[in-house]
């Protein structure tokens, strides 16, 4: 029995077996890459956003006590981030023939945040405020 071996007598891969593993293996570490692309990119998002929820805290946290705090606009900037908070009375239904006789009123506070060349956040919430005697 005589058997045909290689001219060297070494087996081995040929060069299309080669040429097809570094193209399974391209594929594959284009894939890791796109996968750990998208990753960064949401944990980059995903800091943003918690750097503009604390900086919106902060804010919210130095406005002017209830008995001070008035209608109006403010901004500036805190952290890198341009804020603008606007403080305005909120439209309330009430009957036409019922006395104002509530001790407070509410007040409508919206904090706007822009982060540099990045995502933009608002948020909203409300004070009461004593009413005022006139």
């Amino acid at each position: 029995m005589s058997r045909k071996s290689c001219s060297n007598g070494v087996a081995g891969f040929t060069l299309i077996e080669a040429l097809v593993a570094l193209a399974i293996v391209a594929a594959v570490l284009g894939s890791i890459g796109t996968v750990i692309a998208t990753t960064v990119k949401g944990t980059r998002g995903i800091d943003q956003r918690l750097a503009l929820g604390g900086t919106a805290e902060t804010l919210l946290a130095a406005l002017p006590s209830r008995t001070l705090l008035k209608p109006g606009r403010q901004s500036g900037e805190l952290a890198g981030h341009r804020w603008r908070i606007d403080v305005s009375p909120m439209n309330v239904a009430v009957a036409t023939d019922a006395p104002q006789t509530g001790r407070f009123v509410p007040l409508a506070v919206a904090v706007r945040l822009q982060s540099p060349g990045g995502p933009a956040m608002q948020v909203t919430t409300v004070r009461l405020v004593p009413r005022t005697t006139e």
